[in-house]
């Protein structure tokens, strides 16, 4: 898999990719990273990128040209599943959308900043919106490294255990049940008597309908 990332600070980026889980998955070949700063398709000597919104308003809006000129350059190259713009008033990203993303080939992130961006990018290129949460940052990168991160961790081969993946919140639409290793007892909690006691079959039903519980308890929008 390849992912572009076009930004104002591709620099804020560089560090989630070089540790953990991504860095292996990019070692490994299984993902390429590219950040491009969208100041190398800028206007004139200032490298200009950004203006005054028309209308009026506070703020200041990205240009239609740096960022059709970036996107277009990078279309002539390859072939692109998803141009993807991170954006509060996108589609919230949920594991499902992960498991979708992640089976695709190349995908363009494109990071908001300022105001956002001149609405006729999102109809000349972007194909798909997604927001992180009902909240806003100064810009796009943050979400985008949540995005790769969500996506890159289920590629095949990353995960040293392949299996880890399928068991995560949200895969089944429930939250994951209460987990627990060793010792069996501290300062007088116990792991409950289930999970030791070697049964495959129960312990599975036990997980399932605590995972039930759970959700009902937490998140239950996610069964509706």
């Amino acid at each position: 898999m390849r992912i572009d990332i076009i930004s104002v600070l591709p620099e804020l980026m560089e560090s989630p990719f070089q540790t953990s889980i991504l860095k292996r998955a990019v070692q490994k070949g299984l993902a390429e990273v590219h950040f491009h700063q969208l100041r190398d398709w800028s206007i004139g000597k200032h490298r200009q990128i950004d203006d005054e919104p028309y209308g009026g308003g506070a703020g200041m809006i990205m240009m239609i040209e740096p960022i059709d000129k970036c996107i277009s350059d990078l279309k002539a190259q390859r072939e692109y599943d998803e141009v993807i713009y991170l954006t509060p008033d996108g589609e919230t990203l949920t594991q499902k959308i992960a498991n979708t993303l992640s089976i695709k080939n190349n995908l363009i992130f494109l990071c908001g900043h300022y105001k956002g961006i001149d609405q006729r990018v999102r109809e000349l290129h972007i194909t798909k919106e997604i927001s992180i949460g009902d909240y806003v940052l100064t810009g796009g990168e943050l979400a985008a490294c949540v995005l790769a991160d969500s996506i890159i961790r289920l590629l095949p081969g990353v995960l040293n255990d392949e299996q880890s993946a399928l068991t995560d919140s949200f895969q089944d639409n429930l939250l994951s049940p209460p987990i627990f290793t060793r010792p069996a007892e501290y300062k007088g909690l116990k792991v409950p008597d289930i999970l030791l006691s070697g049964n495959s079959k129960k312990i599975e039903e036990w997980q399932h309908d605590q995972a039930l519980q759970i959700t009902l308890e937490k998140r239950p929008d996610i069964l509706r």
